[in-house]
């Protein structure tokens, strides 16, 4: 068993400090509620959001039209900030260099007019080198480069328009893939036939960053030659470009309308294909190669919606992946809920009524692997109606239920049987659609974004038991019981889990010991206890937590990692579930965030805690720092009261 930490002695936690910070914590979230009811925190990225909008721009030759020529050098501004001291850029704050996401910044860097041999760019470009070179670079980054002629597009996987035409029982199809994948694919299958070029003099170019012949770059961007399946689908890729080259291609007409039908279809109502940045960028080239003129509203339409995640400064530009309203919304009134805020407050009813609003009645992409459910669940973003997904939906059912009075019943109760309805065979939830997992998938060329399939998570899992047991709903009832044996096949040998949204083993293990809680497990078995073992091991001396991206890189960093304020509250929170609130491992959690709260009521943290693709993409949520302590803070003081 691994050894507890040694905590300082915490005597029992001041009840005016506690209802102190609550309520500095409470007012400070109240005050960032929008007057229409909902809360939207910056959502912060890495680099490659910056790198690939301007790559965009020079692709379609747009650097010098007036609605981009003056937001191109902020975005470049801000973009050369990011560079960090070893002379690359990272996918989060002290990570390691990321090489496709410095080649991307190098080059966009050389585009805006930066001198390759001022410092900054002779240091980048000496660590690409290092890294192996631009030719490694991942497949969606070699779209950006072939688009700009630096490598051939027979560098890129080929993705063939008629996967359209796929049936569902076909172990490769759209609806087998995540979600976010389809949104990229299908406008990438349309690009990589088509295959625009927009010629750059050599000047402008980066042959400097290859370590061989750009004309021979590679698909595969492994240095050890590819074995098994990806040495399979490497041929499969190989035999498709044969195919490309032919000049007869029966169903290649026929491929583009559906493939343009499908894309202008889920553009509709939405606030961009997907509601993503990378989707929101493909479909503007995508769209320009079908023949849709500059002009054309659907494209004026999509480039709106991808300038609204940009967020400007006076002498710089920086771009949010997308928005998280719902997201926002839904942990802010839960967490409010905790605090007992009344239901009836204007706060309350304005938070509920927005909420409400964004309910999910249309039947999208999910019907396609759960047809008999009806129409219901949340999204994410402000606008996504064809991508309601588990998480949203048991967070804001779970909070509606606590908050939103008679008024919510009915939405709460269809979100409930959507929830029944979208579990996997496995006892599991994905976030998008009801699936089973097919790690094969992971292996194609274009999958290096680590996330070609949305398979079960424990992290999901256990926030939909939370949302369940709030209902509820408790042990016994076969959605319950299937759920808890697939969270206990998922246990890391460690005791904790792992976690797919969030960074990581302090999320996931959080997330399903409150979701175990929630619906009535005993918290004294034996797999329960192990997992207590395992948050005390890894809790600070100081009663904090933390945990470094890197956790998903190399096992042995699980739960190490610089303080912060979410991962504090989310293992205190852990904690309180699996040992109560007179456990001295909590009271040491809960009087760290008592004792690291400003006057302003909020929390500092500078570190992402957010996962997007584990090991390729992270995120900061700006308020996380403040609701999900204040959640802690608040539930704490809730079951002190209640014992």
């Amino acid at each position: 068993m691994q050894q507890e930490m040694q905590l300082p002695q915490v005597e029992e936690v001041s009840k005016s400090s506690l209802d102190s910070a609550i309520e500095r914590a409470q007012s400070a979230l109240l005050h960032k509620q929008d007057t229409s009811g909902y809360w939207c925190g910056e959502l912060q990225g890495d680099s490659i959001l910056e790198s690939e909008y301007i790559l965009l721009r020079f692709m379609l030759g747009q650097e010098n039209d007036p609605g981009h020529r003056d937001e191109l050098p902020k975005i470049t501004n801000y973009l050369r900030n990011l560079q960090a001291p070893h002379g690359g850029w990272a996918m989060y704050p002290a990570g390691a260099a990321d090489l496709s996401g410095t080649v991307k910044a190098y080059f966009a860097l050389k585009l805006m007019g930066d001198d390759p041999n001022a410092p900054h760019m002779k240091k980048a470009r000496e660590l690409v080198l290092q890294l192996g070179g631009a030719e490694r670079s991942n497949s969606f980054s070699k779209f950006y480069l072939s688009g700009l002629g630096q490598i051939p597009y027979s560098a890129c996987p080929i993705i063939p328009p008629e996967i359209v035409f796929l049936p569902k029982w076909a172990y490769f199809n759209l609806y087998a893939v995540s979600a976010w994948t389809r949104t990229m694919i299908l406008p990438l299958a349309i690009t990589t036939i088509f295959q625009p070029v927009r010629a750059l003099p050599p000047e402008r170019g980066i042959r400097e960053l290859f370590k061989i012949d750009p004309k021979d770059c590679p698909t595969s961007f492994s240095k050890a030659p590819p074995k098994g399946w990806k040495k399979f689908f490497l041929f499969c890729d190989s035999m498709l470009k044969a195919y490309e080259k032919s000049p007869i291609k029966p169903f290649r007409k026929l491929a583009l309308k559906k493939a343009e039908k499908w894309l202008v279809e889920h553009m509709q109502n939405s606030e961009g294909l997907g509601a993503i940045f990378p989707p929101m960028v493909y479909i503007l080239v995508a769209l320009r190669q079908i023949g849709y003129p500059d002009n054309h509203p659907l494209l004026a339409e999509a480039d709106k919606h991808l300038k609204a995640l940009m967020i400007s400064e006076p002498d710089a530009i920086r771009i949010q992946p997308c928005f998280s309203p719902v997201w926002d919304s839904g942990i802010a009134l839960h967490a409010l809920a905790e605090t007992e805020l009344p239901p009836d407050s204007p706060e309350a009813k304005r938070a509920t009524q927005w909420l409400l609003a964004k309910e999910c009645r249309n039947a999208s992409d999910w019907k396609m692997n759960c047809p008999a459910a009806e129409a219901a669940g949340w999204f994410f973003e402000f606008d996504n109606p064809h991508y309601p997904d588990v998480d949203d939906t048991a967070m804001v059912a779970m909070a509606l239920h606590r908050m939103g009075g008679e008024v919510a019943k009915p939405a709460v109760a269809r979100g409930k049987q959507w929830l029944l309805a979208m579990q996997n065979d496995d006892g599991g939830w994905a976030a998008f659609d009801r699936t089973r997992d097919k790690p094969i998938l992971e292996k194609v060329p274009f999958a290096d974004h680590n996330a070609m399939q949305d398979p079960s998570c424990p992290d999901i899992t256990g926030r939909v038991l939370e949302g369940l047991g709030h209902l509820g709903m408790r042990v016994g009832n076969p959605h319950v019981d299937r759920a808890v044996q697939f969270i206990r096949s998922q246990q890391d040998a460690s005791g904790s889990w792992w976690g797919r949204w969030g960074v990581n083993y302090v999320y996931g293990t959080w997330q399903v010991l409150a979701g175990l809680r929630s619906v009535g497990v005993d918290m004294q078995q034996d797999f329960i206890r192990r997992a207590s073992v395992w948050l005390k091991s890894v809790q600070k001396s100081d009663g904090s937590f933390g945990e470094t991206c890197d956790s998903y890189e190399d096992a042995s960093l699980k739960g190490q990692g610089p303080s912060t304020a979410s991962q504090t509250a989310w293992g205190t929170m852990a904690l309180l579930a699996a040992d109560g609130p007179r456990d001295p491992a909590t009271q040491a959690g809960i009087q760290w965030l008592i004792d690291t709260q400003p006057e302003d009521g909020e929390w500092t943290e500078d570190w992402f805690t957010g996962t997007g693709f584990p090991r390729v993409f992270y995120l900061k949520y700006h308020l996380y720092r403040l609701y999900f302590p204040l959640m802690a803070l608040a539930r704490y003081r809730r079951l002190v009261n209640s014992n």
